[in-house]
């Protein structure tokens, strides 16, 4: 129903001009009427019909008032001074200059129109009071008073509406704002979102693929010579397999949650499947030493999280890298912060060789070396170090071996991802 009669609606410069043709058609024979009816000491005809232009000029210009307001309103009041200053009959011929002023103070720009229009009033109004010195009847200089009381209100009413399509402005460009603001935050929170995914699968994913890739290497070594040690080693790579799809599924379960209740997933791991993780690092061939300290009071769970996954990235980095070592991984929490220390000695020398570098990638079973290229695995672990208001630091030593440091406040200061 709105959008039929917005099509029924006249264009603007089609209004404008009917109105300009109405105007001029009551000032005119508004004026013509109080003529035959009280008479006029100068008729519209006189001096050329120049009563007759005045009137017309006044009331077809308004045709043109939203395009050019300032000189709609200066031809309308030019047409009245010379019109009352000559001595011509007062009648309906301001309706022209009303809606003149209207227009100036609706459709300028403020301040600027405004002061213009109180100009124009004023000259105006002294002009219209020197016409009106010697009216008869003196009643009649009312009607000066109600031209100049009616001008400053048609100039009042175009600044309230200019006023309030300011202020309809204001709140539309506001609510477009918010509308963009929202929807960054909402875009912001989906990369987040990807990010904290793209972290856990990563160090989920690597973890499970490093060890499985050992075990496999150990499988095909013995498969013919010791059964025994392959069945357990394919064991061992069924288990891996199968919690990191457990985790992959809790990982990604985010993704769709269909709201049934239990759907099998597992809880993000934490500090107490630290030891868990060593022990399967050992059956990859590390010989892990976990040094643990209680916590006096309970670790927050993303700062739990978060040091697993720590824990996770190191030894699978040392599980890639180096091979089969000694590492140490130590756990202190302390009062404000939770300290993590993951420490390897390096790849072990061959009889008669030389120690080679740690961090040169480990070579495969068969003998041929792959050369990983480097990956984000610290980048990863400095980034979830952050979130919490956290440190890291991560170098070789210097008499051999490979240590990743971390500082987990225990009151996180960022937001978990």
């Amino acid at each position: 129903m709105e959008h039929r009669a917005a099509s029924l609606r006249l264009p603007a410069p089609a209004q404008d001009v009917l109105l300009a043709l109405f105007i001029t058609v009551m000032q005119v024979q508004g004026t013509m009427a109080r003529i035959a009816a009280e008479g006029a000491s100068r008729p519209l005809d006189d001096l050329g019909y120049l009563g007759y232009v005045l009137l017309i000029v006044s009331g077809v210009v308004v045709a043109v008032r939203r395009r050019w307001p300032v000189p709609v309103f200066l031809t309308a009041a030019l047409a009245s001074l010379v019109y009352y200053g000559l001595g011509f009959p007062d009648g309906p011929g301001w309706l022209g200059l009303f809606v003149a002023l209207y227009t100036l103070a609706a459709y300028g720009d403020g301040r600027r129109s405004l002061v213009v229009a109180g100009m124009g009033i004023t000259v105006l109004a002294i002009v219209w009071l020197v016409a009106a010195a010697d009216i008869e009847p003196r009643a009649a200089i009312g009607w000066v008073f109600f031209r100049i009381g009616a001008s400053v209100m048609s100039a009042a009413l175009g600044e309230s509406v200019r006023s309030r399509r300011v202020i309809a402005a204001e709140a539309q460009e506001r609510a477009e704002l918010a509308e963009r603001t929202r929807e960054e935050e909402a875009r912001a929170r989906v990369d987040a979102e990807r990010l904290r995914i793209a972290r856990e699968v990563h160090d989920t994913v690597a973890h499970a693929i490093a060890i499985i890739n050992v075990q496999s290497g150990v499988t095909a070594h013995v498969l013919d010579k010791r059964p025994d040690v392959a069945r357990e080693a394919l064991r061992a790579i069924e288990q891996i397999s199968s919690r990191a799809l457990r985790e992959m599924r809790a990982i990604l379960g985010v993704l769709r949650d269909d709201g049934d209740g239990d759907d099998g997933r597992v809880p993000y791991p934490d500090l107490g499947q630290i030891g868990e993780l060593a022990a399967k690092a050992r059956e990859a061939g590390l010989d892990i030493k976990l040094e643990e300290t209680s916590p006096a009071a309970p670790v927050p769970s993303a700062v739990g999280s978060a040091a697993y996954r720590i824990v996770q990235e190191s030894i699978t980095n040392v599980i890639r890298h180096v091979g089969p070592t000694r590492v140490t991984v130590a756990l202190n929490p302390g009062i404000e912060a939770l300290e993590i220390r993951v420490t390897d000695e390096g790849r072990r020398a061959a009889p008669g060789h030389e120690p080679v570098d740690p961090r040169l990638p480990a070579r495969h079973p068969t003998g041929s070396g792959s050369s990983a290229r480097p990956g984000r695995g610290i980048v990863g672990m400095r980034e979830r170090c952050e979130l919490l208001g956290g440190e890291l630091d991560a170098g070789p030593l210097p008499g051999g071996g490979f240590e990743v440091r971390a500082r987990l406040p225990l009151a996180p200061t960022g937001s978990r991802l």
